[in-house]
């Protein structure tokens, strides 16, 4: 049997510069972490740069044994514009040279011709939905071109089958460069007892009440949060029995357009029963998601949907959206509704709110749904990608 060979493969891990934690930096943390577990074959160089001093935090890959780390100091944007403009200086030979080099998110970059790339594509929401996103963010697509990037890359990685099928159907990459891994699911997250301490101190810390509807994602138009409390207006106004003083909690860092979907919060019918968190740090998620009644993610398109699968993992059950990657998340373990109707999402929040039964029924198998998501997995799987691939 033949021996695989030893690789030497470069990360870029400027996505975990900044410190903030969204769901590209979840899954390169997460990844990253299984994978230099699990690997003790290949050694790895990971590429930063920050002019400042980096808001992340990288000491957590510091300690494995066949990683190094490669800070550089260029002000960001003289950087970028130089991989932009001549595709130079290479980011492969400023971290002295690898066989491999892999992106877990698109990103300005310069690299020599001989290193074969690996690319992570997470959606490409930004063609479908322009108007989603700021002028900013618009024009830093454009530059970035994420079709020659995925030409230029040696395989393709998709979170999701909707995003591979996305990849393949807009920018005419072949099917055979493209390897759907999906996503795992943190350890982090997990059913917790009801007397178990954490959730009482949760629970004061942000004053929560004994029955809500939750959200957690970023504040921006994409997400379709006013589409759910228009749905939770409307079920106010029902009273249903026990849930008179039931509350939807909206919980997560001020995005692009933010202000519409604050204004429509405070111009709510029901505005007192709303409660905005504006920051929840990652070590209280998990008891927020065990306290909540409900979690309703209604997003016009994602490329996994990290909240959905957390909220599943405590046991909470889930109506979503169903489109994009979403279903295949979900799969029969949780209500899919069409997110450009509200109504839908009513009458999903009245039917589990009204039947014990339907509640129990996805209270059970949406944990169950998780087991098929693990990071372990999905490290094993990048390795079985680069030994076939390169």
């Amino acid at each position: 049997m033949k021996k695989r060979k030893s690789l030497k493969i470069g990360i870029d891990v400027r996505c975990l510069i900044d410190g903030k934690i969204t769901g590209v930096e979840e899954y390169t943390i997460n990844l990253l972490k299984n994978l230099f577990e699990t690997d003790e074959r290949n050694k790895y160089v990971l590429f930063t740069n920050s002019f400042r001093k980096p808001m992340g935090n990288l000491d957590a890959f510091a300690k494995y044994k066949n990683v190094s780390i490669r800070h550089f100091h260029i002000p960001n944007k003289i950087l970028n514009f130089f991989f932009w403009y001549l595709g130079w200086p290479h980011a492969d030979r400023m971290i002295g040279g690898v066989d491999l080099f892999f992106m877990p998110n698109i990103n300005f970059i310069g690299l020599s011709k001989k290193t074969k790339l690996i690319l992570t594509m997470h959606d490409i929401s930004f063609e479908h939905m322009p108007e989603m996103f700021s002028l900013r963010r618009r024009l830093w697509h454009a530059f970035i071109n994420p079709r020659r990037l995925c030409r230029r890359a040696d395989a393709i990685i998709t979170v999701s089958d909707s995003t591979r099928n996305d990849i393949i159907a807009n920018y005419g990459i072949d099917k055979e460069k493209i390897k759907r891994i999906y996503s795992g699911v943190s350890d982090d997250y997990a059913r917790l007892d009801r007397n178990d301490k954490s959730l009482v101190e949760v629970k004061e810390k942000y004053r929560l009440p004994f029955k809500f509807i939750f959200f957690l994602g970023t504040i921006e138009p994409r997400k379709n949060i006013i589409s759910l409390v228009h749905a939770f207006d409307k079920l106010k106004d029902l009273n249903l029995p026990g849930n008179e003083k039931l509350k939807l909690v909206v919980a997560g860092s001020r995005g692009w357009k933010y202000e519409k979907t604050i204004s429509v919060m405070k111009g709510a019918k029901h505005t007192d029963d709303i409660i905005f968190i504006s920051k929840v740090p990652n070590k209280d998620k998990n008891a927020i998601y065990n306290l909540a009644t409900v979690f309703v993610y209604p997003s016009f398109l994602e490329g996994f949907g990290f909240p959905v699968l957390e909220a599943m993992k405590c046991s909470v059950p889930v109506i979503a959206s169903n489109t994009s990657s979403i279903p295949e998340v979900v799969g029969s373990e949780g209500i899919l509704i069409d997110p450009e109707k509200p109504d839908e999402i009513f009458t999903a929040l009245k039917d589990i709110l009204s039947d014990k039964n339907l509640y129990a029924h996805f209270r059970e198998r949406g944990q169950r749904r998780t087991f098929m998501f693990s990071w372990r997995n999905s490290a094993r799987e990048f390795l079985n990608m680069v030994d076939e691939k390169f």
